[in-house]
C-alpha cells in the first residue's frame, strides 16, 4: 500500500471515529487498538494468509453472494447458487444433509472482512465492492428472508458485524441506515430473551436445527453498533440479549457451567460479555469473561491452545479430552474458534494488561489458524484442526461453512492482534514481521520488527522516532519463556530482571535506529491432555506444540521425548531417537498431506 492510500485509510478510519464519540464506553481500558492501516504485516506467512483471502474475496462472484436474499425478496436473481450451507436448497435435511442449512449466512462475515481489508490495505477496489455489496444487500431486505429460517439471530449477528464495519472501516455512507431496516426486519423473528439450546429445544420447533440458534452472541455487535452510531435501540437490544440467567451469572459467581455447551458460540459470546462490561461498567461481566476464559483455558484446552473437540465443552477431570483423541478426527473449530479466541483475548489484553493473554493468543496463532488449508474456489474450507492419534489436514464436507467466513476476518485482525497503545507508548503482544506507526505526544515514531520467530528464538525491533522522545516500548515476555532470554537495547543487555509471563516495560528517550533484540530461552515441556490421562503428552517447544510425523504410534519415554533438538537453526524439523529410530515432529504450520500425531504415550 502507497504511503497516501495508508494515510488516506487511517483519517477516514479516524473520522468515523470522531463520528460515534457520543457513544464512548464507561470502562477505559488499559490498553486500546491501533487502527487497521497503522500496522503492515512484512513478507511472512501471516501477510501471505491475509493476502490469500483478500485476493480470494475481491475476486469473489458478486451475484452469487447477494442471490439467496434476492430470491428470497422476489427479486431477479441470476448467477450460479455458490452451493453447500449458502443457498435454499430442497435437500436440507439435518443432520443428514446440510446443504441448504444457512442461506447467505456468511455475507456479513465477508462483507466484513473486505471492509478490515480495505482499512489495512487502501485498496480503491475493495472499497468499492464493499460499498456495492452494501447497496446489493440493501434492494433485498425484506422479513420473507428470516420466514421458516433455522438460525435468525445467528445470520443477523454476521450482518449486523458486516454493516457495521462497512461504515466503520470502508466510509459506506448508507451501512447504517440498510442496518436498521435490517433489523426491523429480523426482530419478528427473535425471542424476547437469549435462550440456550435446552431452552430452545423446549419451544416448538420444525426440526433439530431450529435449536441451535445463538441468540447469546448478539450483544457484542449490537453494542458496538450502537457505538458506531446507529442509534440508542442497539444498547437496548444488546441488554435484551444478554444471557446473564444460565451463563453469565453462574459464571460471575465462579461457576463453570461450560460441560455440554457448544464451544465457539459460547467462547464468542464472552466478548458479548466484555462489551456490557465497557459500555456500563457492571464487573459481573468482566468477571465472567474472566473466569469463563479460565475455565476454556485450563480445562478444555489441548497443547495447541485449540478447544472443544466434537464442538462441545466436556466435563472437567472426566478424561473425555484423551477419549477424544481416538474417537474424532474434529477436534478443534479452526478459523471460528481462532477468530472468538482471539477477539477475548484483546478484549482481556486491553482491560487487564497481563501478557498471559498474549501468550494464549500466540499459541492458538501458530499452532492452529497459520496452518490453516487455504481457501478453494468451490467453497471447501478448512473447518476442524484433527488431534486424534491418526490426524490429518482436511476439508469440511459441506461447502461454504461458517469458517469461510471467520477465516478472512481473522487474517484481517492479525495486524491489530500484534500491537496495543498505551498513554506512555507501545505494547508489543505478537513477535511478527511487521511495522508499527503512531504519534506519541506529538512525534510521529515507526517501530519496524524483523523476526523468523518462533522458528528462530530472536527478533529485532528497529525504533525510528522523528525526533528523539520519551516513551515506553512494553515487550511481552512469555510465561514460558526460560532464564536465558536476554533483551538487549543498542547491543547493551538489559539490566532489570526478566519476569516470563509479563510485560517488560523499556522506558527511555528513543532516536533514530535504535534498536531492541529480543534472545528467546525456549524450553521443551510435557503437557498432559487431561488429568485422567497423565501419561498421554503433547511436545511443545516455547510456543509451538509438535506434531510427529507419519507412523508415529510409538511408546516413548519422557526423557526420549523431552530431548527433542532442532535440526537446524531456523528448521521446521525436529527430531527424536527411539531405540536406533528416528522420529520427526513439526509444527503444524508445517504439515501438508502428512498424516500426524500430537500426543505420546510415555513412560518414566
Amino acid at each position: 500500500m502507497s504511503a497516501a492510500a495508508a494515510g488516506s485509510a487511517m483519517l477516514q478510519s479516524r473520522a468515523f471515529s470522531l463520528a460515534s464519540a457520543a457513544n464512548q464506553d464507561v470502562i477505559a481500558p488499559q490498553l486500546t487498538q491501533f487502527d487497521y492501516s497503522e500496522v503492515q504485516l512484512l513478507e511472512g506467512p501471516m501477510l501471505e494468509q491475509f493476502q490469500a483471502n483478500h485476493a480470494f474475496f475481491l475476486a469473489l462472484d458478486e451475484d452469487k453472494l447477494l442471490k439467496p436474499f434476492r430470491q428470497r425478496a422476489g427479486l431477479p436473481a441470476p448467477g450460479e447458487d455458490m452451493g453447500g450451507w449458502y443457498n435454499f436448497s430442497q435437500d436440507f435435511d439435518p443432520p443428514r444433509n446440510m446443504t441448504g442449512f444457512v442461506p447467505g449466512h456468511s455475507f456479513g462475515q465477508y462483507l466484513s472482512a473486505l471492509a478490515r481489508a480495505y482499512a489495512v490495505t487502501g485498496s480503491k477496489p475493495t472499497q468499492e465492492k464493499v460499498h456495492r455489496l452494501v447497496q446489493g444487500y440493501a434492494a433485498t431486505v425484506s422479513e420473507k428472508f428470516y420466514v421458516d429460517y433455522p438460525l435468525p439471530a445467528y445470520t443477523f449477528d454476521k450482518t449486523n458485524c458486516g454493516l457495521i464495519d462497512a461504515h466503520q472501516f470502508a466510509a459506506d455512507p448508507m451501512a447504517l441506515s440498510v442496518l436498521n431496516k435490517a433489523t426491523d426486519a429480523v426482530l419478528p423473528f427473535l425471542p424476547e430473551k437469549a435462550l440456550n439450546r435446552r431452552e430452545q429445544a423446549e419451544r416448538p420447533h420444525k426440526n433439530i436445527a431450529f435449536t441451535w440458534d445463538e441468540t447469546y452472541t448478539l450483544p457484542e455487535n449490537f453494542y458496538l453498533a450502537y457505538k458506531r452510531g446507529a442509534g440508542a435501540r442497539y444498547k437496548q437490544l444488546a441488554a435484551r440479549f444478554l444471557e446473564d440467567d444460565t451463563y453469565f451469572d453462574p459464571l460471575a459467581e465462579g461457576r463453570n457451567v461450560l460441560p455440554g455447551e457448544h464451544a465457539y458460540s459460547h467462547v464468542n459470546a464472552f466478548s458479548s460479555a466484555m462489551q456490557a462490561y465497557l459500555v456500563t461498567g457492571n464487573e459481573k461481566y468482566l468477571r465472567a469473561a474472566r473466569n469463563g476464559f479460565e475455565f476454556v483455558r485450563s480445562t478444555q484446552s489441548f497443547a495447541t491452545g485449540g478447544w472443544g473437540p466434537d464442538e462441545t465443552f466436556r466435563p472437567p477431570d472426566s478424561g473425555e479430552m484423551g477419549e477424544s483423541l481416538t474417537r474424532t478426527h474434529a477436534s478443534f473449530e479452526t478459523p471460528c474458534g481462532a477468530y472468538g479466541h482471539f477477539k477475548i483475548t484483546r478484549y482481556l489484553l486491553r482491560v487487564t494488561g497481563d501478557s498471559r493473554y498474549g501468550d494464549s493468543m500466540e499459541r492458538v496463532l501458530y499452532n492452529t489458524i497459520l496452518g490453516a488449508k487455504p481457501l478453494l474456489e468451490d467453497g471447501s474450507s478448512f473447518y476442524y484442526s484433527d488431534y486424534n492419534n491418526s490426524g490429518s489436514k482436511f476439508y469440511h464436507h459441506d461447502k461454504w461453512p461458517c469458517c469461510s467466513g471467520t477465516f478472512p476476518q481473522i487474517t484481517a485482525d492479525y495486524g491489530i492482534s500484534s500491537y496495543f497503545r498505551h498513554r506512555q507508548g507501545i505494547y508489543v503482544n505478537l513477535y511478527v514481521p511487521s511495522t508499527v506507526t503512531w504519534v506519541q505526544n506529538g512525534v510521529r515514531i515507526q517501530l519496524r520488527q524483523q523476526t523468523s520467530y518462533p522458528l528462530v528464538p530472536e527478533t529485532t525491533l528497529e525504533i525510528n522516532p522523528d525526533r528523539a522522545a520519551r516513551f515506553v516500548v512494553a515487550l511481552r515476555i512469555p510465561a514460558w519463556a526460560g532464564k536465558n532470554t536476554s533483551v538487549t537495547v543498542n547491543g547493551k543487555r538489559v539490566a532489570s530482571e526478566l519476569k516470563p509471563g509479563a510485560f517488560l516495560p523499556l522506558d527511555r528517550e528513543w532516536k533514530k535506529e535504535d534498536r531492541i533484540e529480543v534472545s528467546f530461552d525456549m524450553p521443551n515441556v510435557l503437557e498432559q491432555v487431561d488429568t485422567k490421562h497423565p501419561d498421554t503428552v503433547a511436545l511443545v517447544h516455547g510456543p509451538l506444540a509438535l506434531f510427529a510425523i507419519g507412523d508415529a504410534n510409538r511408546r516413548l519415554t519422557r526423557a526420549q521425548l523431552l530431548a527433542a533438538s532442532q535440526v537446524s537453526r531456523g528448521s521446521d524439523a525436529w527430531t527424536v531417537e527411539t531405540s536406533g529410530e528416528r522420529m520427526t515432529l513439526k509444527p503444524f504450520a508445517s504439515i501438508s498431506t502428512e498424516r500426524y500425531r500430537l500426543y505420546h504415550d510415555v513412560s518414566a
